[in-house]
């Protein structure tokens, strides 16, 4: 019998990103919760891929298959280094182990540019949000389409909590994950697009040689959203995955 999978989404969205993909495994257990603060989901404190996962992990199956993406990746990331008899494998998808530039590492956003989102989301974060997504898909394929589905799905599970966005933002320039990547000892799957804005390229690389177990999968033309706009050649990635490490 195959492992159940857990699908995490990114900052600003709900489990409900995931449908698409998950609906392409038939015969798979497929969990797709709201992170903590999304949805009827309380806030986790700290509010940091660990504490997003310790809150996470006692309402979800184990042991169990997890699959990230964005900020949720990052909090697969904590939730494997610290539950290792829990998750089983893991996948990586636009994930980065520091998401802002920091000394010793280049390989993410400078920080001007999510202190600016963070300034703007205090004045209209609606409008902050939804330029957010739409970085996520430029420069890849099928950009336009992957803008207007982000769009098109991120209030449908009602309005995120403008607290919760801010908190997230504070998430994303503050953690740093590289130390945690050393210590996953489960089968890895890094996807990545190599047109990703806001998580180069060279970060899922990077993730691909400190995790132990780990391969790397990146489309040469997809963005920060793969699943979304190469929907076809992320779901042959991840069923390869689970044909050899899901039972």
């Amino acid at each position: 019998m195959s492992l159940p999978v857990v699908f995490l989404h990114g900052w600003g969205l709900h489990g409900g990103i995931w449908n698409e993909v998950a609906g392409r495994l038939p015969g798979v257990a497929r969990h797709q919760p709201d992170l903590p603060g999304y949805g009827d989901v309380p806030m986790a404190s700290p509010y940091d891929p660990a504490g997003l996962a310790d809150a996470l992990a006692p309402n979800l199956p184990e042991p169990c298959i997890a699959v990230g993406w964005s900020m949720g990746g990052m909090t697969a990331l904590a939730w494997a280094a610290r539950r290792p008899e829990q998750v089983r494998a893991l996948v990586l998808v636009a994930t980065s182990p520091a998401f802002v530039n920091r000394p010793g590492w280049q390989l993410g956003l400078a920080p001007e540019v999510l202190a600016g989102f963070a300034d703007a989301l205090a004045t209209d974060y609606r409008a902050t949000l939804l330029r957010f997504l739409s970085l996520q898909a430029r420069g890849g394929d099928a950009a336009r389409e992957t803008v207007s589905r982000l769009r098109d799905s991120v209030f449908e599970r009602g309005e995120p909590n403008p607290g919760t966005l801010a908190a997230g933002l504070d998430l994303l320039r503050d953690v740093d994950l590289r130390v945690e990547a050393g210590q996953v000892r489960c089968p890895t799957l890094v996807v990545h697009g190599g047109y990703d804005n806001l998580c180069p390229a060279g970060a899922g690389e990077w993730l691909a040689a400190a995790i132990p177990d780990a391969r790397l999968a990146v489309h040469p033309r997809a963005a920060h959203a793969p699943f979304l706009s190469h929907p076809d050649w992320f779901t042959e990635q991840i069923k390869g995955f689970l044909d050899e490490y899901g039972a």
